[in-house]
């Protein structure tokens, strides 16, 4: 895999994570007023945390490869 695949990776990876809690913090705020929005907010946020950290998890298993050049 070439280093700006992984770099690609890694910034979804992040994204992922950080506006998973972000909307589920905002779905679980949202809980008092309207439980359904709120659940409907909160549950693909938890979903998308869970994404990036299974791609936490496939970066730690990528071998990076050193490209020798002559």
């Amino acid at each position: 895999m070439s280093t700006a695949n992984i770099a690609r990776l890694e910034k979804w990876t992040w994204i992922l994570i950080f506006v998973g809690i972000v909307l589920l913090a905002f779905g679980l705020s949202l809980q008092g007023r309207d439980a359904l929005l709120g659940w409907g907010i909160a549950l693909p946020g938890a979903a998308l945390i869970v994404v990036g950290i299974v791609l936490v998890w496939v970066r730690s298993r990528i071998k990076i490869s050193e490209e020798k050049t002559p």
